[in-house]
């Protein structure tokens, strides 16, 4: 049990104690030693003014005369906790492209210096906290606030969209519904109040975003799944076929052990082999995926998609004749 958790144990017994406890049901409830006991009452009382009273014969307890129930004050947590909410926050912050730099900013800085001082050192090593970002787009932290807070608050937000297909700018005055991060960029699902549907848009191509009066349209979770969740990929809408890839026996154990959708099916073959099924709406992100995995991947159907794979190979093998 490490400082912060016997300062919590400690802070419990005495708060739940009648009648003083004894140094040597400390010691036993704590698993600490003697000494241990004496300086842990004094962190309680004189750096955290704790209301502890008593001594080493009679025992400790918190006074009784006090109005008001004494609390441990800040964030106490353990050192597991603090080193899970730190990996937490260095991912968080790493993989949101600056969006959150600023904001995450105090809270790394108070996490840091907790498991400093529980450590009895000057300096905690965030650098051993490894995160490497992949394909980030950056994001204009203001918007990102402003996108954020009209999904927590529930309320309209209208902005300026720059499709990154066409790089037309359109107007948009939507009711989001919730912030999706996936692949290591943000988007946001929303209802597009114009066109009277659900829709996703990439948060690096929204500008001039801004909350408006009205509150936002709820989508029960289960339409958003639906409609958001059930094809591959970030394309929205009813999947309209089911795809079919067979994988070598090379890198079959990498497929298997991947989630490419939650409704994919996968089955080895006797010689290794591995053959993945799973629904798509749109072909672009899945064809990508497919092209990643260059002769190690074939599509077996549909017949569609299969073509547009042997049209893009041949494409991309021209460009190097």
């Amino acid at each position: 049990m490490d400082k912060i958790e016997r300062i919590t144990a400690l802070h419990r017994i005495l708060r739940g104690a009648r009648y003083p406890v004894t140094v040597k049901r400390l010691q036993d409830e704590l698993s600490c030693s003697r000494a241990t006991v004496y300086r842990d009452l004094a962190f309680l009382r004189d750096a955290l003014m704790a209301p502890v009273e008593g001594d080493g014969e009679a025992g400790f307890r918190y006074s009784q005369d006090d109005d008001q129930r004494f609390e441990l004050p800040g964030l106490w947590l353990s050192s597991e906790e603090l080193y899970a909410l730190l990996a937490s926050q260095q991912l968080l912050a790493r993989t949101a492209g600056g969006a959150l730099t600023s904001v995450l900013a105090p809270l790394q800085h108070r996490i840091e210096s907790l498991l400093a001082a529980q450590a009895g050192v000057n300096r905690w090593p965030v650098e051993r906290v490894r995160v490497i970002p992949h394909r980030v787009r950056h994001v204009d932290e203001a918007c990102f606030r402003v996108v954020a807070s009209s999904v927590l608050e529930r309320r309209q937000l209208v902005f300026e969209y720059r499709a990154r297909s066409t790089d037309e700018v359109t107007r948009r005055k939507v009711s989001p519904q919730r912030i999706t991060h996936y692949r290591d960029n943000w988007y946001l699902d929303a209802w597009d109040n114009e066109r009277e549907a659900l829709r996703s848009f990439a948060i690096d191509r929204i500008s001039l975003a801004r909350i408006v009066d009205g509150p936002a349209r709820d989508i029960g979770n289960d339409v958003l799944n639906s409609h958001l969740a059930s094809s591959y990929g970030i394309f929205s809408g009813e999947p309209r076929s089911w795809a079919t890839i067979e994988f070598s026996a090379k890198i079959a154990r990498w497929v298997a052990d991947e989630q490419w959708h939650s409704r994919q099916v996968g089955r080895y073959l006797p010689d290794g082999r591995y053959v993945l099924k799973l629904p798509y709406s749109d072909s672009r992100e899945l064809l990508m995926d497919i092209l990643h995995h260059g002769a190690d991947a074939k599509v077996i159907e549909p017949a569609s998609l299969r073509e547009q794979v042997r049209t893009l190979l041949t494409l991309a093998l021209a460009r190097y004749e």
